[in-house]
């Protein structure tokens, strides 16, 4: 009997399984994926210790530009007025032939190149969706544009101290004879080393800007093509309006140039932090106060003009660093300012979807999944 019983219910069991409704149009192998979001693959440690690395490098090169800038001309004040009357006691820095000062600050804008160009053109190579004629016309010009006021204001420096010198022997009217005799020119000579060494920073943060957010476009990558496989619609994914070719074209480049990305990143950290050392040596042992402070106002007073009012207005080419045919770093809206348009936000990304600024974070990122705000809501 019981056998009986349990024969029953198993027939039972599976005419009611096979009984289940199943609406038009039901396709088993879709009815796993419709209305669930994929995951991320598991993360190993490596790639734990190399997010807290470029974590700690994204808070060191992205200190408030303009708290910076402030600390450049007061520092260039104080510590070298201070330099003028009471000097400072000698150290390995104040000799000229220092291995930094030899091997890097002579070659600071050959150093600053050689990071910021490959940086540049490999992101800017996803952002335009490997569209090389987008990334010579919008991005790369900001390197030229850099190249070329570094060489006016050296030339310009040089020329200032030619025109208004004298050699410390009477014999030599000219700067280029006068230091072939083995003699000292005197002139008022704008410190090279101190206009290099800003603008070299300056232009190594702004370049930098991509990063801010560049993890976001594996998730993007990740959920976009889950959106077109289970034909869903997404309004907040910026990769929305790519077609299929764009698509895994974005894909491959991003999972392609991304580990070099970060490297470059660190390396332009580093040699950040470098450039911000060498300065203070520059401040203590070189040159004469207003000497510093001139030259430094020529370098704040250019990335001003490039990087915080032509390239932002988007009025003439070049674009910002980080624009591209997709937008992924959150924009924050500003007031307006005359020669500025809406600009990207890098410290308070969830400003523009109402998010409170106060939501747990950890390295950067939300602790608890948030709902995204559209503008029809």
């Amino acid at each position: 009997m019981r056998r009986n019983d349990m024969t029953s219910k198993r027939k039972t069991a599976t005419n009611s399984s096979n009984m289940n409704f199943r609406p038009a149009g039901y396709d088993p192998q879709r009815q796993d994926t419709k209305g669930t979001r994929p995951t991320a693959n598991p993360t190993t440690v490596r790639e734990v210790l190399l997010q807290m690395l470029i974590f700690l490098c994204k808070k060191v090169i992205f200190f408030d530009v303009n708290l910076k800038v402030a600390l450049y001309l007061g520092s260039l004040f104080l510590v070298s007025l201070i330099g003028d009357f009471a000097p400072y006691p000698k150290t390995y820095f104040a000799r000229s032939d220092n291995i930094f000062n030899v091997y890097f600050v002579k070659w600071g804008w050959a150093w600053t190149l050689v990071l910021s160009v490959p940086y540049l053109v490999l992101t800017s190579c996803i952002l335009c969706v490997g569209n090389r004629e987008k990334l010579i016309r919008e991005h790369l010009p900001r390197i030229l544009i850099a190249t070329f006021f570094w060489f006016f204001w050296t030339k310009v420096f040089n020329l200032v101290e030619t025109m208004y010198g004298r050699c410390n022997v009477k014999n030599f009217d000219s700067k280029i004879a006068c230091l072939k005799g083995g003699h000292f020119w005197n002139g008022f000579d704008i410190s090279g080393h101190a206009f290099i060494l800003i603008y070299s920073s300056l232009v190594l943060i702004e370049e930098a800007k991509p990063i801010i957010g560049w993890e976001n476009i594996k998730e993007h990558l990740r959920n976009e093509e889950h959106n077109r496989l289970t034909r869903e619609e997404s309004s907040v994914n910026p990769l929305r309006n790519l077609d299929d070719d764009e698509l895994q074209n974005v894909k491959s480049l991003y999972e392609k140039y991304t580990p070099v990305i970060r490297v470059l990143f660190i390396s332009m950290t580093a040699l950040q932090l470098l450039w911000d050392v060498m300065l203070v040596c520059t401040m203590l042992y070189y040159h004469k106060m207003i000497e510093k402070v001139l030259s430094g106002i020529f370098a704040i007073l250019t990335w001003f003009f490039t990087y915080r009012a032509w390239y932002p207005a988007n009025s003439l080419l070049p674009n910002c660093a980080g624009h591209g045919k997709f937008i992924y770093q959150k924009t924050k809206i500003q007031p307006a300012v005359p020669f500025r348009k809406q600009s990207l936000n890098y410290n308070n990304a969830g400003s523009s979807t109402g998010q409170s600024n106060n939501t747990p974070k950890f390295m950067g990122m939300p602790i608890y999944p948030q709902k995204t705000t559209t503008a029809t809501e």
